[in-house]
């Protein structure tokens, strides 16, 4: 692992100084502007504004872009008390935008075994075991990141490709296990986990969920969708996270890789309560918008006074809510139009009924919140885009103006991709899961539904939709450089492309990543690209992703993250 500084606020560093930069004495800058607080100059700087695509060098003061241009026009601005970054020919783009993830789900990641890159069940159930050999009597074993379909070879037994739990339940006798699946949609619990939560065969399968179980009806451990919430009180009985670390555990990666602003999908009212209280004492130092996620109920009860936009100088926005209406494609959650095809007794789960969300749309229109759904499968996106145009027709209201979003679009039906720039509804994807999730897709819902309706970049953003670009972390790494590659490549691990005809160019994912997602928040006016009077949020590269061989995109590392013209990260040599 690289070293590398992490930087607050508060300990700016004398940038002219480390870097060898020259600074003109203050009285010789020019009197028609102030004096430059930060200048990056002698590299690509890519703008994605209209008036100046590429310049060589800008200005900022006061957290904000004052001006770019050639190395000339920006010289005037340097003044003694400048900190100059000599860019040294690296590329400098507006930072990263985090267009849909669980900002303290990141950090909690890194307080649980990590399960993504477990090659097969027999591996996960070892981590257990040792996990269990250190755990205190009785405490909880959490993990994430398990996924059946990336293991080296099937379980055996097993129920669906999913193992049962008898090898788990036999590593850890005495402790509770709860291992969440890769997609957040599934988990996996042992024996001693499901006697604390009173679950047996003759528990009944809740509504939106499913525990899967053998042929005579015991359940092998497996709970899908709203089943997971059976396992509650094993959760509640366990000693809790500490939210405040996993804030700083989520802020300190997600600066390291050149994120600036995170789109939070879907935090409760407990949480955002302490964001709003962190943002008011300066401690964010990334930029936040969350998406209010709990109940109908509570909803109706809590929402008065949650909205916010701007707090602490630009760190925090609350102007959402979230909804689930399906689960996920690799737990067969997906609500789908017709059966899948490696599960034809199934057509997935919806998960919330449908006058719910008709409220919650209703709410959102009330409370001048956005209203930002989970959408996997056909059915459910489907469910949802006839739900905006009746609820948006029944108020008089113009969608487009709204900017209500679609989270994942991840699977539609060829008909309704061209209802997303018709009626304004931007499509908040996550191109690392094509490129993570693609060798198994044809498999679940066959070879003609992937090729018509799988990840639709590129047909949805020429219907005229906004498509936006994250990484659903911590479901995947919180890597923009890694969802990036796959949007221009559509390349997957073994080297072929998952049908290519959707890819987009790399100026277009670019924007994904940045304008198009702040545009999705009603940001755009204030960062996404480097304009002046905008904020100065800024990624510096080791390479060139716009221009280097596309096999190299993902060798590219971030050596600099700023923050409102302040540096909070940068990377050891």
């Amino acid at each position: 692992m690289s070293c590398f500084r992490f930087v607050t606020r508060c300990l700016l560093l004398p940038w002219a100084l480390l870097h060898g930069a020259s600074a003109l004495p203050q009285d010789e800058a020019s009197p028609s502007h102030p004096v430059a607080d930060l200048v990056l100059r002698g590299g690509r700087i890519v703008t994605l504004d209209e008036a100046r695509p590429e310049v060589r060098a800008l200005a900022v003061v006061d957290h904000q872009i004052r001006a770019l241009g050639s190395l000339e026009e920006i010289d005037p601005w340097i003044g003694e008390e400048t900190s100059v970054i000599e860019l040294a020919g690296r590329l400098a783009i507006p930072g990263f935008i985090e267009g849909h993830g669980h900002f303290l789900g990141v950090g909690d990641a890194h307080l649980q075994l990590d399960l993504a890159h477990a090659a097969s069940w027999e591996e996960i159930v070892a981590m257990v075991s040792a996990a269990a050999r250190e755990a205190r009597p009785g405490e909880l074993i959490r993990g994430r990141g398990w996924h059946q379909e990336k293991w080296s070879h099937p379980p055996e037994p097993a129920v669906e490709g999913l193992p049962l739990h008898a090898s788990l339940s036999q590593a850890s006798p005495n402790n509770p296990v709860l291992l969440v699946h890769a997609s957040g949609h599934a988990l996996f619990a042992n024996q001693r986990a499901m006697q604390l939560a009173g679950i047996d065969r003759l528990t009944p399968d809740p509504g939106g969920g499913e525990i899967v179980r053998t042929p005579e009806g015991d359940p092998i451990g497996v709970f899908r969708e709203r089943a997971m919430d059976l396992l509650a009180p094993v959760r509640e009985r366990a000693v809790a996270p500490n939210p405040r670390r996993q804030i700083e555990l989520a802020q300190a990666e997600c600066l390291a890789k050149g994120i600036t602003s995170f789109q939070d999908a879907g935090s409760s009212l407990a949480t955002i309560a302490l964001l709003r209280e962190m943002a008011e004492e300066g401690q964010l130092l990334l930029r936040l918008w969350v998406m209010v996620r709990e109940p109908l109920s509570r909803l109706e009860e809590g929402l008065e006074g949650v909205r916010c936009v701007g707090l602490g100088e630009e760190h925090l926005s609350v102007r959402a809510i979230k909804q689930s209406l399906d689960g996920a494609l690799g737990s067969h959650g997906a609500w789908l139009l017709e059966p899948y095809s490696d599960l034809p007794t199934s057509t997935g789960l919806a998960t919330l009924p449908l006058e719910e969300l008709e409220r919650t749309a209703e709410l959102a229109l009330e409370h001048d919140m956005q209203l930002c759904v989970h959408a996997i499968g056909d059915r459910a996106n489907r469910e949802v885009l006839d739900i905006f145009e009746r609820v948006w027709r029944k108020a008089g209201v113009l969608g487009a103006d709204l900017r209500w979003r679609i989270e994942h679009a991840q699977h539609l039906a060829p008909e309704e991709i061209p209802r997303f720039g018709a009626l304004g509804v931007i499509a908040s994807m996550q191109a690392v899961h094509c490129t993570s999730d693609g060798s198994w897709v044809p498999e679940r819902i066959g070879d003609q539904r992937a090729a018509s309706g799988a990840y639709m970049w590129r047909a949805l953003l020429d219907s005229g939709a906004v498509v936006t670009n994250g990484t659903d972390a911590p479901v995947e790494d919180v890597d923009p450089i890694a969802t990036f590659a796959a949007m221009v490549s559509r390349r997957l691990p073994d080297g072929t492309l998952f049908y290519p005809g959707q890819r987009l160019g790399r100026l277009e994912a670019l924007r994904a990543a940045t304008l198009s997602a702040a545009y999705a928040a009603f940001e755009e006016d204030e960062k996404g690209s480097l304009s002046p009077g905008k904020l100065a949020d800024i990624v510096v590269l080791d390479q060139d992703i716009l221009d280097c061989p596309e096999d190299r995109i993902r060798e590219t590392r971030v050596r600099m993250t700023i923050v409102g013209g302040e540096v909070l990260y940068e990377a050891g040599d």
